[in-house]
């Protein structure tokens, strides 16, 4: 399907649901004009009060707390101000002053947290919570992806999922757990809760082990009808692309290895300088896979979201249909139209059932199509050699006086007046042809969502209780159409500049039938049900209690075993005058990956917080306005980190986590009998442990939170969480010939502890107003338990940081000083045991003194895992222009440029194609300014090795995007039939500082990485 046909089809379903919605709420024009003044308790009026009828309207009061609306006879409004508790009024009872009641500081609508399976204030929440809105701001941050919002703006969250550095939150939408954020366009969402401390997370159970991200989408208000759109699109430019040498460059360099082994020349001279001064580029290609010529120097893509949203106080709805579009970076074959489309739509309701009974229903449904060519040219061209072949042929250079020759060209096809080229070695198989001419392949991934709940207000069996019933269904599901062409490639042979003979390789045959095959699937069925129980005893003392019960489970295709998460839950939470709280949450958590009788634990967790503010000596503090102490622990049972290892402790990915207690039996090798029969062998490859248990997070967290001077807000808080008893094999206490007997146990201990800091900044003067945030994690970590042997105490990993990095200290490069007239290393020095050494190696540190280099030579030499993360935001309004703009940054960590990512961009030897890196390379002439070793045209054990030689500093600090709007005047947009309507103009990655950015930024066969510019416009109705 083309894009137009696509946007059509967008904008048609839009216009659809806008007229449906109009529909759905229209009825009889017969109103009646009502006026009223609202009060605050003691009788002043109250100016600037909104007041939103059920068809749209709306006016706010005056100076004098009046307003007047035209109404129907069984119409309501609702009343809302910031800083009092909203209102829903009938008509008839609109008479005379209406009384509107303060909220206390951080308990009023707009500070309403939904923590999943509950919501509180602010003003009540006991752990370490961090929580941001997008009502307003999303109209200044028009960032579309929640990874990218989360991304330096939720305070205690390294990335987009990391909470505290304890590894990947589990994400919790719309109150059903686990669920994919990256379905979500930020338009749907209204709200991200980040929840840090064990007291926080432990209604989750077992899956709240790293923290929880809570995202609630956006519903539909009692008399607030919204149409919105929003439009974006733009273009994105590389910011860095892999530099490869050309064929001239490759060639010398490649001799030149060769003859560091002692090998003689692969290219004649006169070969190397033909590739050099030739104009003839088909005979002497020099190929570059990430040049202009195949990867696009931009691409477009755009995004349209349409928003409907209104209800009454008996039916709310809100419907979010989106569409986003975006081109391939490779795009060579004009018949395939490369690129994604993506269409979501969801539908969230809201009713009203009867006087005590209200439900929600919701559904989403995400579609996304990604089509390009069979081939992959980002990765072929990490290997693709320059001088390899020519990509196309020339047809004006064949000469056809053979018959044959004329007779195969005759039969080709084509491609805008080429031929396909390759060669023996590669065949068929050559990338680019099968770019062209191959086909295509699209993968199609499909999510859909549904959950249904309940509410039960139970105040006619007691005052205060209320029930909940919650049930989903998520699927998701991916698959690949292709049509997989067969197509003859040509190798061409040259007399002089034309081309007197071809050797043809396969076939040209259409491929008539579609292919499909499946990448997998995924299905959960979640369900909970909970209890609750809110009452006031003697004005001061007011008790809340949920009792919850909670089961999910996953599967996937070709997993026989389906994930099953289920516990039970309880949480009291009490507090006194509204200012000193108390709160105790206990789980009981069921696992299947443990052996029966030890498959259940109890998580008990606590906290208690006091707002120092509300004494008399701080009451009425001008600077200090408000001012809240905290502190929570507990111990968390989780099954989460009970995963299957390989032998040297690694996670295996391939093997289940279930069964890891019970003893495994797999077939030996044949045993011999006397009578010439013989059997397989049993053998034990994994030893039993009935005791194997949960895992333990023990969990500290002290902090603060303030806001002073009626515009500085600061939040701190100090953690310590240790995750006791994860599971290995004990290293230290069986033989080595008794490996394959060994059990899984509970025994290795990580801690993390650190601080985090935020604060945000608000303040206006005249027509500029100012907010400027900041927020730093401090994480440091440490393995405070292992059980292993090593030879050397310093490779013990016990005590030192969880990511630390071991491995040689390079000494520079051996010189030719090093070596005798034999080519032997000078007696004295430590002998390499890594393969013989030449002048150019890397020397690396002698650590224990025995004269070797050995993996019993590597240390601590850093760590990958940055403890500092930070990021600034600041937002500047002046009149009608905004600029907003997010900053990140890390520091304390190293990459490796070994890193298999860097697909051997920077481990050069053997056959591999030369990147820039190697201009460096050590020679006699350079050996004082040499930043890479020698080349070798073998594979080089020595010089690849994980050192310090290969470490680069990962520490930046960026721009990481920017955004200036122009919101246009109220009665222009009065006189365009809108709401509000604005422009605005953004960019991400816009500007990075760091020492080694050219490394960090470099992104090897795969999708570069991109700087985006955005025109986007938004427009409410």
């Amino acid at each position: 399907m083309k894009i137009n046909k696509l946007y059509r089809l967008f904008t048609l379903l839009s216009l659809m649901l806008f007229c449906i919605c109009n529909v759905a709420m229209a009825q009889s024009d017969d109103k009646v004009e009502v006026t009223a003044i609202v009060v605050d308790e003691q009788g002043n009026p109250i100016s600037g009060v909104d007041v939103f009828g059920s068809k749209g309207n709306k006016t706010s009061s005056d100076d004098n707390g009046q307003f007047t609306i035209k109404l129907l006879d069984d119409e309501s409004v609702v009343l809302e101000k910031k800083g009092y508790i909203s209102a829903i009024i009938m008509m008839t009872d609109l008479i005379g002053n209406i009384t509107m009641k303060k909220s206390l500081l951080l308990a009023s609508e707009d500070d309403e947290i939904k923590m999943g399976v509950a919501t509180k204030y602010r003003r009540d929440i006991v752990g370490a919570v961090s929580s941001i809105k997008t009502k307003n701001r999303l109209t200044y941050d028009n960032t579309q992806w929640v990874r990218d919002y989360i991304n330096g703006l939720m305070l205690g969250v390294r990335g987009s999922d990391n909470i505290r550095g304890l590894g990947s939150a589990i994400f919790v939408i719309d109150g059903v757990i686990g669920r994919d954020p990256d379905i979500l366009n930020m338009e749907e969402v209204e709200q991200i809760t980040v929840l840090k401390d064990a007291n926080s997370v432990a209604l989750y159970g077992s899956q709240g082990r790293n923290g929880v991200i809570v995202i609630n989408t956006k519903r539909g208000k009692a008399n607030k009808k919204e149409v919105n759109v929003n439009v974006r699109s733009g273009i994105k430019s590389p910011i860095s692309l892999p530099n490869y040498l050309g064929s001239a460059a490759y060639m010398t360099l490649f001799n030149e290895a060769r003859n560091n082994d002692g090998l003689d020349n692969f290219y004649s001279p006169s070969l190397i300088q033909e590739f050099r001064t030739s104009t003839n580029k088909y005979k002497y290609p020099d190929v570059d896979l990430y040049s202009n010529e195949y990867v696009q120097p931009f691409v477009n893509f755009t995004n349209a979201i349409t928003e409907f949203s209104g209800g009454n106080e008996k039916n709310q709805y809100y419907v979010n249909v989106g569409w986003n579009s975006e081109e391939a970076w490779v795009d060579i074959n004009e018949d395939i139209n490369a690129g994604t489309n993506r269409f979501n739509v969801r539908g969230n309701i809201d009713f009203k059932i009867n006087d005590w009974i209200t439900s929600s229903l919701d559904g989403i449904a995400v579609i996304s199509t990604t089509k390009g060519s069979r081939a992959d040219l980002l990765s072929a061209g990490t290997t693709l050699r320059p001088n390899a072949y020519s990509p196309l042929l020339p047809i004006d250079l064949v000469d056809t006086s053979d018959p044959t020759v004329a007779g195969q060209l005759l039969a080709a096809n084509s491609f805008d007046g080429f031929l396909l080229g390759s060669t023996q070695e590669f065949g068929v198989d050559a990338p680019v042809s099968m770019a062209i001419a191959g086909g295509y392949l699209t993968t199609v991934s499909r999510s859909t969502q549904f959950n249904n709940s309940i509410n039960f207000d139970l105040d006619r069996v007691t005052k205060g209780l209320s029930a909940k019933a919650y049930i989903s269904f998520d699927f998701y599901d991916s698959y690949d159409l292709s049509i997989e062409n067969q197509y003859k490639t040509y190798e061409p042979i040259w007399e002089g500049e034309s081309i007197t003979g071809l050797n043809v390789y396969g076939e040209d045959v259409k491929d008539q039938t579609e292919n499909i095959s499946t990448n997998g699937f995924l299905s959960r069925f979640g369900l909970y049900g909970l209890v609750n129980y809110d009452t006031t005893i003697a004005k001061d003392h007011s008790l809340n209690t949920t009792l919850l019960g909670f089961y999910n489970s996953q599967r996937r295709n070709d997993v026989t075993q389906t994930d099953i998460d289920a516990h039970v839950g309880f949480q009291m939470a009490y507090d006194y005058k509204k200012k000193l709280y108390f709160d105790f949450t206990g789980t009981y958590v069921n696992s299947i990956k443990l052996a029966e009788g030890n498959r259940g634990a109890f998580s008990p967790t606590s906290g208690i917080s006091y707002i120092i503010s509300e004494e008399s000596f701080l009451k009425n503090s001008k600077f200090v306005n408000y001012l809240k102490l905290k502190a929570s622990g507990g111990i968390l049972k989780s099954d989460q980190g009970i995963t299957a290892l390989k032998s040297g402790g690694a996670v295996d990915s391939d093997a289940s986590a279930y069964y890891l207690y019970d003893v495994n039996y797999s077939f030996g090798n044949n045993v011999n009998w006397g009578d010439g029969q013989s059997n397989n062998r049993i053998d034990i490859s994994q030893g039993e442990n009935l005791d194997l248990s949960f895992e333990e997070r023990i969990d500290l967290n002290l902090g603060f939170e303030t806001y002073l001077m009626n515009s500085l807000w600061i939040e701190a808080n100090y953690f310590n969480t240790e995750f006791d008893k994860q599971i290995t094999f004990l290293q230290d206490q069986y033989p080595s010939f008794y490996d394959t007997f060994r059990p899984y146990d509970n025994f290795n201990s990580n801690l993390y502890t650190g601080f985090e800091i935020g604060m945000n900044f608000n303040k206006t003067y005249k027509d500029l107003s100012i907010t400027l945030g900041a927020n730093v994690l401090y994480s440091q970590t440490e393995r405070s338990k292992r059980s292993e042997v090593f030879n050397e105490d310093y490779l013990q990993t016990q005590g030192r940081e969880i990511s630390t990095i071991f491995g040689l200290v390079d000494q520079g490069f051996y010189s030719e000083a090093d070596f005798d007239t034999n080519g032997n290393l000078n007696a004295g020095l430590p002998v390499p045991q890594f393969g013989n050494v030449q002048p150019g190696d890397i020397k690396y540190q002698d650590q224990n003194g025995d004269n070797i280099i050995d993996n019993d030579d590597r240390i601590d030499i850093g760590q990958s895992s940055s403890p500092w993360t930070y990021a600034l935001n600041l937002n500047l309004n002046y009149k009608r222009f905004n600029l907003f703009v997010l900053a990140v940054g890390q520091s304390g960590a190293q990459g490796n440029k070994l890193n298999d990512s860097y697909n051997e961009y920077y481990s050069v030897d053997g056959n591999d194609k030369y990147s820039e890196v190697v201009l460096g390379r050590w020679t006699p002439e350079t050996a004082s300014t040499a930043t890479f070793p020698r080349l070798s045209s073998q594979t080089n054990q020595n010089n690849f090795r994980q050192s310090t030689f290969w470490l680069f500093d990962t520490s930046y600090f960026s721009i990481n995007r920017a955004q200036l709007t122009y919101e246009f005047e109220d009665s222009f947009c009065k006189e365009l039939g809108m709401e509000d309507f604005s422009l605005n103009l953004s960019g991400t990655n816009l500007f990075e500082i760091g020492e080694n950015k050219d490394v960090r930024q470099l992104r090897i066969g795969s999708t570069p990485l991109s700087r985006s510019f955005t025109l986007g416009i938004r427009a409410s109705f």
